[in-house]
């Protein structure tokens, strides 16, 4: 299954492991990840965006990591695999 990552990235200092780790757990147990925290720095959200649903938009799944809630970014992509009938699954 193809997987969207998602997760609290602005003011999260340690956002590049979390990421990291669960693009390894979900890729270990046979599945596609896209993880969006290997995109380059630099960009605005709205760039980000523009960039981030058509990567989630091919996916199956959406996977939120602990501590997605404050992320706005992170709720617009949870809406967006919500609206568009993707499973939501949570990091426990």
């Amino acid at each position: 299954m193809k997987i969207y990552i998602a997760g609290s990235i602005t003011g999260n200092e340690n956002y590049q492991a979390e990421f990291a780790r669960a693009e390894k757990a979900l890729t270990e147990s046979g599945n596609i990840a896209l993880n969006p925290a290997l995109l380059p720095k630099g960009f605005t959200q709205e760039e980000y965006m523009s960039v981030c649903i058509p990567m989630l938009s091919i996916c199956e799944a959406i996977y939120l990591l602990r501590g997605w809630e404050p992320s706005i970014g992170a709720n617009i992509e949870k809406l967006h695999a919500e609206h568009t009938g993707k499973i939501v699954i949570f990091e426990e």
